[in-house]
């Protein structure tokens, strides 16, 4: 036997996993088939996973404005991270492995298998809501969970990140193509693979029509993975030009410290030289009162000007950076926004064709793209020998 693994992100409701409402492709006469591994409540998850580094992080803050009161509420508000994240995973369709089907009780089988080794497999991975749906078209599992790393030198020391909980398990991305993401994806995909084998059902990897749905759910899936990468990266440049900020402030409170060494120099009774007293010498006045004088101002002089130098020229080095770093900030800021649009144009094109699906089948979709590709190359073919009688 031979069937596909579909691998797709869920929007992550949990209320609907967990059938608090339904929707019109639920039978509610297979409901009490379905399976809840998990639901606990996400708010609960966060203060086990963040509480102690939330008052270890709101601990060194001085400054009331930059405490955290509630960590969840900040991700879940904030645009860098999403609270959490959902992978759905099938084997087969509604033709091979239908739901009603004994082949739909084999894959409620091995998807419990499967997922019976997910939290052991992803330790950064924390799973609070796990379902198995059997009152669908075809078994499917949803998976969510709050992806965290530790140890982290920015912001709090244990905290959300997709990308690095990912890297943190070994998966390192490279190109577009090949994200943490899509590595993860592929690596559970496998592990499924390995369970299904040993229930006789053997990976079968998708034809090139229908991978038109696939590669609709990929790109979108890429477009959200570097909207993340490029708000963790605009956060970390907008923590560089605060930290910047504060040293700028720092020289300018230097350059008022050197202000008060030249009222000093002018007004310090220390540092003036006294009228000499009757019938002293010239030489002696000079040896006694002046050279004196003359060499503690030098030396004075030396740190005052050493310290002016640093810090104008620490401050026009900043300045510079600061401003690189502003326009790097635009441009990340302007690739954010093209790449949530080219986002939104894919989630339409998706809906659009899942609506075609719903509406004409697999078979009639694979129908009309084979017709649509054989009516694209009869053009090219046709403007091919337009070109040719035109040259002649």
């Amino acid at each position: 036997m031979k069937r596909t693994i579909s691998a797709m992100v869920g929007k992550g409701s949990v209320n609907h996993n967990s059938r608090k409402f339904t929707t019109e492709n639920v039978d509610p006469t297979r409901t009490h088939l379905n399976i809840n591994y998990c639901n606990e409540s996400i708010k609960d998850i966060y203060h086990e996973l963040f509480n102690d580094a939330l008052q270890r992080y709101n601990e060194k803050q001085i400054r009331a404005d930059r405490r955290i009161d509630d960590y969840y509420e900040k991700i879940r508000s904030g645009k860098q991270e999403k609270p959490f994240h959902e992978l759905i995973l099938q084997i087969g369709d509604k033709e091979t492995m239908s739901a009603e089907s004994e082949n739909g009780a084999l894959a409620s089988v091995v998807l419990g298998e499967y997922f019976r080794g997910f939290q052991a497999r992803n330790p950064q991975l924390r799973v609070f809501s796990a379902h198995l749906h059997m009152d669908e078209a075809t078994p499917h599992i949803h998976i969510d969970f709050v992806p965290f790393i530790t140890g982290s030198k920015r912001g709090l020391d244990t905290r959300v990140s997709l990308k690095q909980a990912l890297a943190a398990q070994g998966f390192k991305g490279g190109t577009r193509g090949d994200t943490e993401w899509s590595q993860w994806v592929q690596s559970e995909k496998e592990q499924l693979a390995t369970v299904m084998e040993r229930h006789g059902i053997e990976w079968e990897h998708k034809g090139t029509h229908e991978q038109h749905l696939s590669v609709l759910e990929y790109k979108k899936k890429e477009r959200e993975t570097e909207v993340a990468v490029l708000d963790e990266k605009l956060a970390e440049k907008k923590g560089e030009l605060k930290e910047l900020s504060a040293r700028i402030k720092n020289m300018e409170t230097g350059i008022k410290d050197l202000d008060k060494v030249n009222r000093m120099l002018k007004f310090d009774n220390e540092l003036q030289l006294p009228d000499p007293p009757p019938l002293m010498s010239a030489k002696a006045y000079k040896a006694k009162f002046a050279e004196p004088l003359i060499k503690r101002l030098k030396k004075l002089l030396k740190k005052v000007v050493a310290r002016c130098y640093d810090a104008y020229d620490s401050y026009h080095r900043v300045s510079e950076i600061n401003g690189r770093l502003n326009r790097q900030i635009d441009a990340l800021r302007r690739s954010n926004d093209d790449l949530a649009e080219q986002n939104d144009i894919l989630r339409d094109r998706l809906g659009d064709y899942l609506m075609l699906r719903k509406a004409f089948g697999r078979d009639g979709i694979s129908a009309l793209l084979e017709q649509a590709n054989e009516r694209i190359q009869a053009n090219q073919r046709e403007k091919r020998i337009r070109s040719r009688d035109y040259e002649r």
